[in-house]
């Protein structure tokens, strides 16, 4: 390995990686970030711009901010995307396009916020919040617990969304099962309090996940990657946790990876933070270690400070990468996102490849509003 830090970021995360059946040019991806810049669920030119334009400086997977699948209580905004309807889809198809006529590879977030919805919001106004238990998950107003013909809607809409994202040209899906949104409220103890094979042990509250996994893998081909979105913490509460140990987290990824996922994304609020007492190993690396499945990391990475703090109006200075390329370099995990930096400087990955660190922007709140 030679000693220059340009050449060692470059070699260490510029390495291809081959997912199911796709190959990754390099390991850096785009995190998905809401972005509400899609009216009446329409992604248009300038989302296909965002998009490319982080494609064409050198971002390998680029992980699309959620979107919605084909279900009445699925959101809670009429300005964030949807992955069903003929216009949408046109849309997205034209963004995938644009993604790949610039040298990256793209997979739509699929997402679902069951009981995050607000009561009366678009896109569907009378659509009540839905979850498990119709738990809340903040300080909010009760939902209604699903039927087993609720769970049947969701996955089916689901699995339409994965056979679309294949049909529109895309390389992979992702399912969001993190941060208390419908497919985590299941996996969440807290939020699933039922009493039917879909409630109980933690065997028992994957299988909606699971059959999730199930119908998308049935829907597209068998090479087709799908990436599984998984996260410790919650909007509601940094400190909820699925798993209080690597058996329990190696119980919860099992019938997942049966399933048919591909990839776990594993979110945490600092790439670096241990998941568990004991090991120097974050929740990706455990991830990788306990299922043997390539895993991405993602948290503050190249920044200061974790996310929320810029919803406050916090700025994030640049940091250096160091540990993140010893991590990477040792296998504790396959691939990097990156989030807030490259909103605020759509040229970041190929400043880091190309060792121009010292060109590297903060991150400023200003850039959560970027069109582009």
């Amino acid at each position: 390995m030679a000693n220059s830090p340009t050449s060692r970021a470059a070699q260490i995360l510029g390495r291809p990686l081959t997912l199911g059946g796709l190959t990754v040019r390099n390991r850096l991806a785009m995190a998905p970030m809401t972005r509400e810049y899609s009216p009446g669920g329409v992604p248009g030119p300038d989302v296909a711009a965002y998009y490319a334009r982080r494609a064409a400086a050198g971002v390998g997977l680029l992980i699309t901010e959620g979107t919605y699948v084909d279900h009445p209580s699925a959101g809670t905004s009429d300005r964030v995307p949807r992955f069903h309807g003929e216009e949408p889809l046109a849309g997205w198809g034209r963004v995938a396009d644009a993604v790949h006529a610039a040298g990256g590879r793209i997979v739509p977030q699929l997402w679902h916020v069951g009981m995050a919805r607000d009561a009366g919001a678009p896109p569907v106004p009378e659509a009540p919040p839905v979850g498990p238990s119709g738990v809340p998950v903040k300080d909010s107003e009760p939902g209604r617990a699903m039927t087993l013909d609720d769970i049947d809607d969701v996955v089916a809409a689901f699995a339409s969304a994965a056979a679309a994202a294949e049909a529109r040209g895309f390389d992979g899906i992702e399912l969001h099962g993190a941060h208390a949104y419908l497919i985590d409220q299941f996996l969440w103890a807290h939020t699933n309090r039922r009493d039917d094979a879909y409630g109980g042990d933690l065997l028992a509250r994957t299988r909606f996940a699971a059959e999730i996994i199930a119908a998308c893998r049935g829907a597209v081909s068998p090479d087709f990657p799908i990436l599984f979105r998984l996260s410790q913490w919650k909007m509601s509460d940094y400190t909820a946790r699925l798993a209080e140990s690597p058996q329990e987290l190696e119980a919860l990824l099992a019938p997942l990876a049966e399933a048919g996922a591909d990839v776990f994304h594993c979110s945490t609020r600092r790439y670096w933070e241990p998941a568990f007492e004991g090991s120097g190993l974050n929740l990706a690396g455990w991830a990788r270690k306990l299922s043997g499945l390539p895993t991405v990391t993602v948290g503050s990475v190249g920044l200061s400070s974790e996310f929320m703090s810029s919803f406050r109006g916090e700025p994030a200075d640049v940091t250096g990468l160091d540990d993140l390329l010893d991590r990477l370099e040792r296998e504790e995990f396959d691939l990097v996102a990156v989030g807030r930096a490259l909103l605020a400087d759509p040229e970041w990955a190929a400043k880091v490849l190309d060792g121009r660190t010292a060109e590297l922007k903060p991150f400023t709140p200003e850039a959560l509003g970027s069109l582009y």
